[in-house]
This record gives C-alpha cells, structure tokens and sequence, in this order.
C-alpha cells in the first residue's frame, strides 16, 4: 500500500492522474503571476482585488498540482493539496480555504465580506506559492 498522499487521493477519486503539459503550466503560471500583480493594485476596488487574489492562488495553486501529474475538478481541492505539492504550512492554505468559501459565497449567494486583511494575506500565500512553483518550473 502506498503512502502518497497524492496517490490515495487519486485512488480515492479525489485527484485524476494526468501527465503535465507545458504549454498548459506555462500559461496557468502567468496567468496566475499576472492576476497576482494586479491584486497588489490598490487603486482597485477590495472585492475586485480580492478576486484576482483568489483567482491568482487557485491558478498557482494547479500549477503547483499539475506539475505532480494531477488535476482535479474540485477547485477546493487544489488548495487542500498544497502541503504535499509545495510543502505548504496547514495555516496557510487555510488561508486559501477560507478565500474560497467566500468565493463561493459572493458567486452562489451574491455575499461577499472581504476585508484588506484576508486580501492582504491571501497575495502572501499566494507569493509564497508563486515562489515554489518556479522553483519547481525552473529545476
């Protein structure tokens, strides 16, 4: 029996086994770095900023997952499997975990309470991410 975090959710049906490509890492990357930059733009709305912050993580967040040769069709997921794709600390992709619940507040309910803080901490996960992974894309 394999001890692979990664693998068991795969077998559990959680993750799907997919060979990574690199148009596809390349492109997830930017679009991720991108988002991230104007995240930091303060002349921007907060719930504007937030959102390209969120989306910024996920999109560096399944980079991160699709280097190891999975996706998932789950975008919490992508979240939850930081601490075995970069070695995320727990508290951190919590933080990530929370942007995404009121993500899915604000696109299914037509909620959203964000403050500067979770935006603030949601851009340094992600930078810390983003730093991880290009580590990652360069090696």
């Amino acid at each position: 029996m394999t001890s692979d975090p990664l693998e068991n959710l795969a077998r559990t049906g959680q993750l799907k086994p997919e060979p990574p490509a690199e148009a596809e890492l390349n492109g997830l990357f930017l679009s991720g770095q991108r988002r991230l930059a104007d995240a930091e733009q303060e002349t921007l709305s907060l719930e504007s900023r937030f959102d390209l912050a969120y989306n910024a993580a996920h999109a560096l967040a399944l980079t991160a997952l699709r280097l190891q040769g999975y996706r998932s069709e789950k975008r919490y997921m992508v979240f939850q499997c930081l601490t075995h794709t970069v070695g995320l600390p727990d508290v951190q992709w919590r933080v990530l975990d929370q942007a995404h619940r009121k993500r899915n507040l604000a696109e299914y309910e037509g909620h959203l309470e964000v403050d500067e803080s979770l935006v603030a901490a949601i851009i340094r996960v992600a930078r810390d991410v983003e730093a991880s992974v290009r580590l990652r894309l360069e090696s």
